[in-house]
This record gives structure tokens, C-alpha cells and sequence, in this order.
């Protein structure tokens, strides 16, 4: 055996390497923030009036039933929810007449226009499913909610089909 004591190797280039990749991360990081920017995953959509728009029309489509409830199978229609959402889009469209861009204006009336057209089907089928079930409207022309449950009648063994909720 040899009596040399262990020796200490000091690699002097370890001060560029950490520095290297310093500037690698940074740079990553940057990419990073750039594609955020530019819309990519896990950035926030601008600050504008589509955006305004569509986050009124998605509550409107919700109490429309468009978004239906995993669960359960049911849709969950909240027609004094869809139409406040409505006239809100309505509001805008009046306040903002003159003051927004060509594009802005027409994308803001179509979506009125289709939510305002889903609204009067949605309603008038819901009617006509009352009509059929002998349910009286309760709700000041819109269904009532015991007439839109849609369970099957006692004793019936029809497998259950997604029911329509109208909360009260």
C-alpha cells in the first residue's frame, strides 16, 4: 500500500459550467414567458372585448344546459340565469353601438342572435314537454320545475333518460 493521503481536485472550470447553465435556464425561461405571450398553454386570453363577450355567452350557454352534469347525466337548465346573461350581452350591444370595431360588433350580434334563438327553442320545447306531461307553466311563461324533472313514471321500468332540472 502506498501512503498517499487523498487529494482534493478542483475542477476550474466548475465556475463556467454553473454560469452556462445559469444562462441556459434564463433563456428557457424566457422562451417560455414569449410563448405565454404570444397565447400558447397556461396564458390568459387578452383582456378585450371578444373575451368579455364569450365569458358572458359561456354563462348564457351554461343556463341553456350546454354543459350538462357529468355525474348524474343530467342537464341542469337555469333559464333566468341564460336570459340575465342575454340581456347583459344585450346591454353592451346597446352601450357600446358606435364605439366598437366592424368585426367587434357583428361577432357581439351574431352571438346575441344565436343565444337569443337557442333561448326561445330551448323554451318552447321545454313547453312543449309540459304540454305533454299536463304541467302548468309556473314561472312567469317559463316551465315550472316539477313539471321538467323527467323521471320515469312509479312502477315504470323505461331505463332513465337525461332529465331536464329547472331550479326554482
Amino acid at each position: 500500500m502506498t501512503n498517499e493521503a487523498p487529494q482534493l481536485h478542483i475542477d476550474s472550470d466548475w465556475k463556467a459550467q454553473a454560469e452556462a447553465e445559469r444562462d441556459r435556464l434564463a433563456k428557457a425561461e424566457q422562451s417560455k414567458a414569449a410563448h405565454e405571450a404570444e397565447g400558447g398553454h397556461g396564458a390568459l386570453p387578452p383582456a378585450d372585448m371578444r373575451s368579455l363577450v364569450g365569458m358572458i355567452a359561456t354563462q348564457a350557454l351554461a343556463g341553456l344546459g350546454m354543459y350538462g352534469d357529468r355525474d348524474s347525466g343530467r342537464v341542469v337548465v337555469d333559464f333566468e340565469g341564460a336570459k340575465f346573461a342575454i340581456d347583459l350581452l344585450g346591454v353592451l350591444e346597446e352601450k357600446t353601438k358606435g364605439n366598437l370595431a366592424e368585426d367587434e360588433s357583428a361577432e357581439l350580434r351574431q352571438v346575441l342572435t344565436e343565444l337569443r334563438s337557442r333561448f326561445v327553442q330551448l323554451l318552447q320545447v321545454v313547453a312543449q314537454q309540459q304540454a305533454q306531461a299536463g304541467g302548468a307553466g309556473a314561472m312567469g311563461g317559463m316551465p315550472s320545475p316539477a313539471a321538467m324533472t323527467g323521471s320515469p313514471a312509479a312502477g315504470s321500468t323505461a331505463p332513465a333518460k337525461p332529465s331536464i332540472i329547472i331550479p326554482g
